[in-house]
């Protein structure tokens, strides 16, 4: 039986090339499908990614701590923050144990909003979900996360 002449590959780097450039495009894909989604609720990944971490916390972070949580730099935290609390998602607050210091908190729209994001989210999560049932989940783990 003869394979297709796409997936004969005399260049055994090239069938790996392919591959690396397919796991790109397919994290591409579900980074477009979740930032489709959370559009819908006035969202993006970034702004549902701050608002994830405060809702959760329960309590107002610092900056650096939300950035540290993100694993993004301060500066770019400060900018998120500008940009939620623009939007009504958060307040800062002062920092009692450092007056120089400043912490954001999710406003009720902005854990009304997050709630909204959790539900895009799930739709995109029982999307994927589905569309990979058949697919040996354990094989896919092991390679996903041999990439270091």
């Amino acid at each position: 039986m003869n394979k297709p002449a796409k997936l004969r590959s005399r260049n055994p780097g090239n069938a790996d090339s392919q591959m690396m450039y397919s796991l790109v495009r397919a994290a591409h894909v579900l980074e477009s499908r979740l930032e489709d989604a959370l559009e819908q609720v006035g969202l993006s990944l970034p702004k549902f990614g701050a608002l994830s971490h405060l809702v959760k916390e329960g309590e107002p972070l610092s900056l650096s701590e939300c950035a540290t949580k993100m694993t993004c730099v301060r500066s770019n935290m400060t900018q998120l923050m500008d940009r939620l609390e623009a939007d009504g998602l958060v307040r800062r607050v002062e920092d009692p144990e450092d007056r120089r210091a400043v912490r954001a908190v999710a406003t009720p729209l902005g854990k009304e909003r997050y709630a909204a994001g959790v539900k895009q989210v799930e739709k995109v999560h029982a999307e994927f979900s589905e569309t990979i049932s058949s697919i040996d989940r354990g094989t896919l783990e092991r390679v996903l996360s041999a990439i270091k």
